[in-house]
C-alpha cells in the first residue's frame, strides 16, 4: 500500500492512482464543509465523497474515518476523528490509521542513520553502502540493548522507557569504545 502525505491530496494524483490500480492511503484534508462535516462523530466508519476541482474535473472516494479518543494526550480530551483516502484495501480503519502512522518509522530511522553515518566525499558506491550497513546495524543493536535491557515490566502492552537509554547516549559510549580499542592497539 502506498502512503502518501497530505501534499498529494489532488483529483489529478488520485485519479491516476486509480487508473492504474495502485492501492493507496492517504490523509484527508479539512477544507470545504462537507469533509468537516464528514469529519465529526463518535464512531469508525466509512463513506464516500467526491472531490472536485478547479477545472470542474470529478472523482469519487472512499472516506475511512477512525475515532481515537485522546484521554489527555497533547493536552487534549474527548475524540479525534482521523479521515483517510482509501483505494483498493479492504481494512478497518484502526488498521488503515495504524498502516499509515506507522509510516513514519520509516522515515524516522533514515533520520537516525544519518547521525552515526560517517561525512565523506567519497564517489566510491561500495564505501557509502558500507557506512549505512554499519549505520543501520549501529541502529538496530540499539533497539535490540532497549528492548531488552528497558522494557517496563507491566501488565498490557509492552512498552520501553525510552529515556533511560537514548541513541544519542549509545553513539557516544560506540565512540568512546572504539576511542579507547585505538589507542591500545597504536
Amino acid at each position: 500500500v502506498l502512503c502518501l502525505d497530505r501534499e498529494f491530496y489532488s483529483v489529478d494524483v488520485f485519479e491516476f492512482l486509480q487508473n492504474k490500480k495502485i492501492p493507496h492511503i492517504t490523509p484527508v484534508v479539512r477544507r470545504g464543509k462537507k469533509i468537516k462535516k464528514m469529519l465529526i462523530g463518535r464512531k469508525a466508519r466509512n463513506a464516500q465523497y467526491t472531490m472536485e476541482n478547479s477545472e470542474k474535473k470529478k472523482i469519487h472516494l472512499n472516506i475511512v474515518v477512525d475515532v481515537k479518543y485522546l484521554k489527555g494526550k497533547r493536552g487534549k480530551n474527548g475524540c479525534e476523528n482521523l479521515g483517510f483516502v482509501v483505494y483498493g484495501v479492504k481494512w478497518s480503519p484502526r488498521k488503515v490509521s495504524t498502516v499509515y502512522r506507522r509510516r513514519f518509522a520509516i522515515e524516522s530511522s533514515y533520520r537516525m542513520r544519518n547521525i552515526v553515518r560517517p561525512r565523506t566525499s567519497t564517489r566510491n558506491v561500495t564505501t557509502r553502502y558500507f557506512f549505512a550497513l554499519i549505520s543501520f546495524l549501529l541502529r538496530n543493536m540499539w533497539l535490540y540493548l532497549q528492548k531488552k535491557h528497558f522494557t517496563k515490566v507491566k501488565q498490557g502492552p509492552q512498552t520501553i522507557d525510552e529515556d533511560k537509554f537514548r541513541f544519542d547516549r549509545f553513539v557516544l559510549l560506540i565512540e568512546d569504545w572504539l576511542r579507547r580499542k585505538l589507542r591500545i592497539q597504536l
